[in-house]
């Protein structure tokens, strides 16, 4: 098993594809491949917002056992990325957390947490801490 697939992945979804996008591309640049990612952004019109079925195909990319950390930059992309997590089903749904963290700020540290082989818990109450 690759350390990509130890790893928790991370998720980035915010309400511009631009932005989440480029909070992807940050992300990379800092720690590499060895943490999945994925990233979502706008809705199903190409415009403003975030769409469930996104999320949720975006949470199955950065899919790993060892669990997902989402991202989320306002209200709208909370609530249905809480949706895509319900989901997940049962099984996988506890293993998929929203962290309460700035989207950047927050995507980068805990990606750096996850590429050291931190657990879950240990990646979101890192990136948590960032908040005021």
């Amino acid at each position: 098993m690759s350390d990509k697939a130890k790893n928790v992945g991370i998720v980035i979804v915010s309400h511009s594809p631009l932005v989440a996008r480029g909070t992807a591309d940050m992300v990379r640049q800092m720690v590499g491949d060895c943490v999945p990612l994925a990233w979502c952004g706008g809705n199903s019109e190409g415009g403003l917002g975030t769409n469930t079925a996104d999320i949720l195909s975006a949470i199955e990319a950065a899919w790993s056992d060892a669990g997902v950390a989402v991202f989320v930059d306002l209200g709208g992309a909370e609530t249905n990325s809480e949706m895509a997590i319900e989901m997940l089903g049962e099984a996988r749904s506890p293993r998929a957390i929203i962290c309460n963290a700035p989207l950047v700020e927050g995507a980068v540290i805990a990606a750096t947490e996850a590429s050291g082989g931190a657990s879950l818990a240990r990646v979101v109450l890192t990136a948590e801490e960032l908040s005021p």
